[in-house]
């Protein structure tokens, strides 16, 4: 926390409040490790240099070649600055808390006086555009004054509340700054006088959740009950019978916000409002959503020893991972209602996976290895963080995927209505721009992900450089790691605790190196020096100044196979090395890329893809390419259905981590191959 930059601001925490805040602050401080990798402090240096500073540009509709957003300008016209009527998306205000709690991330990092002016000024114009009530929504202050919470299905109110009530937490750590604090601890009062379980308030919730989880850390920051109570309520109270906003819904004539004209029903299921939640089973509905609200009630069932949520938490989450997630950590299978369909549905032409549900997913990980250590949350975590979430950035910062596709034809997506939701290529900003601030705060934030602590146990769950202070058997260590992946599978970790103590450090064995090797202080350890334990090895002992473990993970190059009862990857195989996915694109293999088969038996040769940045490793294999025409014959003559099968020949099929296709131009891509020989 930066004390020099300090104010007294609008919230005036009590002596107890602020005692518990500060035990709670130090506790983040000490889970949060500081990153030092060759791999992950590019993207951390990336975010802080161009990607909030392009991202400020693009909120104050200033981006070169960017679509308008109109976020700042609608806080300027609510608080009295500016005239003019509410530009975008009903949840707008959202995508101005999001980069605010990337910029607390980002100067918890890293102090930038000038970073945090902007920050200030932007806290300072927040500020007046609240109502004297504490309301705080540019579209309802500007649009509809009149309607405040009367479409909680549609209109996003408590979701923006969160994002902001998150971004004043972020702030709050990084400088102890409180006037953003203030101002959504005045709208949570508002909140808390509009709905609850009393007599003339809303039982109601939101239509997409967000506050839940945010109501969680603002009671983490505070140390205050009434914070947890209220997003147990909104968690309680989601698809009790009679339903909330199915009744709604009829009091507005069935009509949405979206929607003018009336809908003979309303999809409980989208809202994942179809039965309470300690009744769900299955994960449907707006994928986001989704993964927003299981991250909320895996805080709740930690936090409140709720056993029914955890179950809850644990049938979902298998839900999710075994039958409906992406080989790249995308969830979501298709663009209508950016939504999960039904287990095993995952085609990639057609695939939605967008960038934000991958990060709810990551959220969701990390609570559930908060609830309990098991390796298979920190390997979703990982699968999600390489692959989609990594990939839906350009290297240049500056260019986006909202949607993240395992199979590209660029004609199809600019010709076939069914496929214009997948871009060939990375966007500039969009009109519904929630996928850009998301990424910015996850990799700004990065660090509180690498390690959780569990008693006198640490969990290392990325193997990802940094370093870490902890209190672990009743002493101070510090925990110093080296890591060299993606690209090369070594970790070496050394521990410096203060004196002489017991405690244990737990290593994920990742599920893609089950045959791990670790030696501590040069010796292999043994079975009786090292337990598995849900997928961590455990090395409880006696620690000395000094102690070294290393880490060796074998980062082979495999072909990974579909349950067949997945039908968009029957006979086919995809090529995962380590944590990274493949994928081949025509760029290095020509078109079409769907003609190319991969052999069971081949093996993979690695070599530097010179023209790929950041050291990055290619595969080469022997395959098969089919040719368009029989012998004689010109591709362009060739009938378009035959009795003859088909000829192919020998060729060398050259695949590259999926997080960077689409960084040399519009081209076809396809993760997943047909494969011969199996």
């Amino acid at each position: 926390m930066n004390s020099n930059s300090a104010n007294s601001g609008s919230a005036n925490l009590s002596r107890a409040g602020a005692d518990r805040a500060s035990r709670a602050a130090a506790a983040s401080a000490s889970s949060g490790a500081s990153l030092n990798d060759k791999f992950w402090s590019g993207y951390t240096d990336l975010v802080q240099n161009v990607v909030i500073p392009y991202q400020y540009e693009a909120l104050h509709d200033r981006a070169e070649g960017a679509e308008p957003s109109g976020a700042v300008r609608n806080f300027e016209i609510a608080a009295g600055r500016a005239e003019g009527q509410f530009h975008g998306w009903v949840f707008q205000d959202s995508d101005v808390a999001k980069w605010l709690e990337a910029v607390g991330y980002s100067l918890q990092i890293r102090p930038d006086a000038d970073l945090e002016r902007r920050a200030d000024e932007l806290i300072d114009l927040i500020a007046e555009a609240q109502q004297p009530d504490g309301y705080l929504n540019t579209y309802f202050t500007i649009k509809e004054p009149g309607k405040r919470w009367t479409n909680l299905t549609d209109c996003h109110e408590l979701y923006c509340a969160g994002h902001m009530i998150e971004a004043a937490v972020a702030y709050y750590e990084a400088t102890g700054k409180d006037k953003l604090l203030g101002v959504m601890r005045r709208m949570v009062d508002h909140i808390e006088s509009v709905f609850g379980p009393e007599e003339g308030k809303l039982r109601g919730y939101d239509g997409h959740q967000e506050i839940e989880l945010a109501l969680v850390k603002l009671h983490g920051l505070t140390g205050e009950d009434r914070y947890l109570k209220l997003a147990s309520f909104f968690i309680d109270e989601r698809g009790q019978e009679p339903n909330f906003l199915r009744e709604e819904w009829e009091r507005r004539g069935r009509v949405g916000h979206f929607d003018p004209l009336p809908r003979e029903r309303l999809d409980t299921f989208y809202l994942q409002a179809h039965k309470p939640v300690r009744e769900q089973s299955e994960a449907v509905g707006h994928a986001v959503r989704a993964v927003y609200m299981y991250t909320a009630m895996a805080d709740l069932a930690r936090l409140n020893d709720d056993r029914q949520l955890e179950d809850a938490c644990r049938r979902l989450w298998n839900n999710v991972v075994h039958k409906q997630m992406y080989v790249t950590g995308g969830i979501g299978s298709t663009h209508h209602g950016e939504a999960f369909t039904f287990d095993y549905d995952l085609p990639n032409d057609t695939v939605y996976a967008e960038t934000c549900a991958s990060i709810g997913l990551i959220f969701f990980a990390q609570r559930m290895l908060l609830l309990e250590p098991k390796s298979e949350y920190a390997d979703v975590m990982e699968r999600a963080l390489y692959n989609n979430v990594l990939g839906s950035m350009s290297q240049d910062g500056r260019h986006y995927f909202y949607v993240n596709p395992l199979e590209v034809w660029p004609q199809a997506c600019s010709h076939n209505p069914g496929r214009r939701h997948v871009k060939a290529e990375r966007q500039a900003w969009f009109g519904c721009a929630c996928c850009p601030p998301n990424v910015a705060r996850l990799l700004a934030s990065l660090n509180r992900y690498v390690y959780t602590q569990s008693g006198d146990t640490l969990y290392a769950n990325l193997y990802i450089g940094s370093e870490l202070s902890a209190k672990l058997g009743g002493t101070n260590v510090r925990i110093s790691q080296q890591a060299e992946l993606p690209w090369n599978g070594t970790a070496a970790f050394s521990v410096q605790p203060e004196r002489t103590a017991q405690f244990a450090l737990a290593l994920r064995v990742p599920g893609w190196c089950p045959d791990m090797t670790v030696l501590v202080n040069g010796e292999p350890v043994s079975a009786e020096q090292g337990k598995l334990e849900s997928g961590y090895l455990v090395l409880r002992r006696e620690w000395s100044g000094g102690d070294l473990v290393e880490v060796r993970l074998p980062m082979q190059a495999r072909l990974v196979y579909a349950d067949p009862r997945l039908r968009a990857d029957a006979h086919k195989a995809a090529i995962q090395r380590g944590p990274l996915v493949y994928c081949a694109e025509s760029a290095d293999n020509g078109e079409p890329v769907s003609s190319l088969k991969l052999s069971a038996e081949a093996g993979f040769v690695e070599r530097r893809a010179g023209d790929l940045p950041g050291g990055a490793v290619a595969l080469e294999t022997a395959g098969r390419r089919t040719l368009p025409a029989a012998n004689g014959e010109e591709a362009a003559d060739a009938p378009l259905y035959r009795t003859e099968p088909p000829r192919s020949e020998d060729t060398t099929i050259t695949a590259v981590p999926y997080y960077l296709w689409g960084n040399r131009g519009a081209g076809e891509m396809a993760v997943w191959l047909p494969v011969s020989g199996d």
